[in-house]
């Protein structure tokens, strides 16, 4: 299955129904025949330029820049708060532990915010390092995700 295939039926599915979790979307996408890992969906949803909404998932382009920076950042919160599992620093590096599968979509949230702390993230399977610019920036990071889990 090609990748025009994806974005196409994903763009479809998005026009044509309320989607509000990475999980609803993938059984629609089952039903309509595609067949991807939850890492290829982010993938798809971030190259399509698709956020999450109050409405659902929406294809950013068609929302207004505050809209698009809302969806942005409650995409960001609901992503950390379904895949984010620990979090501990190590001077100016701290390291996210995720669900199996989690880190890439957490990375590429976090990326997305833009932190001024952040240098830069390396993400694998199930962790990511998180690169601050000093120790004190790595604790306002770490600050800056528990207060997401309050």
């Amino acid at each position: 299955m090609n990748k025009q295939f994806r974005h196409d039926k994903n763009l479809h599915l998005i026009r044509d129904q309320e989607i509000y979790t990475q999980d609803e979307m993938g059984k629609c996408q089952r039903k309509m025949g595609v067949r991807a890992t939850q890492v290829t969906l982010s993938r798809d949803l971030h190259e399509l330029n698709v956020a999450k909404t109050a409405a659902g998932y929406k294809v950013l382009n068609a929302v207004s820049s505050e809209e698009q920076e809302d969806a942005r950042h409650h995409d960001f919160e609901r992503t950390v708060a379904e895949f984010l599992r620990d979090v501990k620093r190590a001077q100016n590096l701290v390291i996210l532990k995720t669900a199996v599968g989690g880190a890439q979509p957490v990375a590429l949230a976090l990326d997305r915010e833009n932190w001024p702390e952040v240098v830069g993230t390396i993400a694998g399977d199930d962790t990511i390092l998180v690169i601050a610019g000093d120790n004190r920036k790595a604790e306002k990071v770490v600050q800056r995700l528990l207060d997401l889990g309050r």
